[in-house]
């Protein structure tokens, strides 16, 4: 099991909470319990249960090699993205589930003004909005901080028109919940170019991609993966997952 600086560092830190629990024991119980979550099992079985969501092991499958991850994986890996942010040192963050955009583009404001109901958007750093374009993940970040909207896609394609729509939906709960006028000329909508973003060379890793973006991004750190991180990233986000704790 690959480890960065902060896995080692969570391995140390479980080593003094657990005594002499040696470290390379640590790496191989987390190995273990990864390739449990990926092996046989019901379907149905609950692995990880929070933020009002319940993981099946069917589920924890999608994180498996070349499998596609589903809304449950993602709307789950978005929600310990927040509750990070809720640390020092961190960027706050508000992140949408994979639902949202689907329903916003198809009904308008009016269909997910609820949504919002106990959080003022404008109040966060970082606002992640996971969109699925049929067989294709990507992801809009709202930094209101900077003012920009910003399309990632692991395929490099634009993304104008889906930042133009979620311009208007700010601009829209801006006036309905404060009453204030937000000026689409404050505001940088941008798509990335290929060369500025990590691609994926495959047709399968999509998912794994926006959840990266993701969590680069809500922490403020230039992106330093490549496709060979791929499946790397896939276990450390079953253990992620499993144990409901970023590492």
């Amino acid at each position: 099991f690959p480890t960065g600086d902060n896995t080692k560092q969570t391995c140390r830190n479980s080593c003094v909470l657990t005594g002499s629990f040696p470290f390379n024991c640590l790496l191989q119980a987390m190995e273990r319990e990864i390739m449990a979550a990926l092996g046989e099992g019901k379907g149905e079985e609950i692995m990880s249960s929070a933020f009002r969501l319940s993981l099946t092991r069917d589920d924890i499958h999608t994180l498996n090699e070349l499998c596609w991850l589903n809304d449950e994986v993602v709307n789950f890996y978005m929600n310990l993205l927040v509750e990070r942010g809720k640390k020092d040192d961190y960027p706050t963050v508000y992140a949408f589930s994979t639902f949202f955009y689907p329903k916003l583009d198809s009904d308008g404001y009016r269909a997910v003004r609820r949504w919002t109901r106990n959080v003022n958007l404008f109040n966060q750093d970082i606002i992640l909005i996971p969109i699925h374009l049929r067989s294709h993940w990507t992801l809009v970040v709202v930094d209101v901080r900077k003012k920009t909207i910003t399309y990632f896609d692991s395929f490099g394609k634009k993304g104008n028109k889906i930042c133009e729509t979620v311009l208007q939906y700010l601009q829209e709960e801006s006036w309905e919940k404060q009453k204030v006028k937000l000026s689409s000329s404050e505001w940088t909508l941008r798509s990335m170019e290929p060369h500025e973003i990590p691609q994926q060379s495959n047709g399968s890793d999509c998912g794994v991609f926006m959840c990266k973006y993701a969590d680069y991004v809500s922490r403020d750190k230039p992106f330093t993966f490549t496709q060979e991180n791929m499946p790397y990233f896939r276990k450390r986000m079953v253990w992620e997952i499993i144990h409901q704790q970023l590492l």
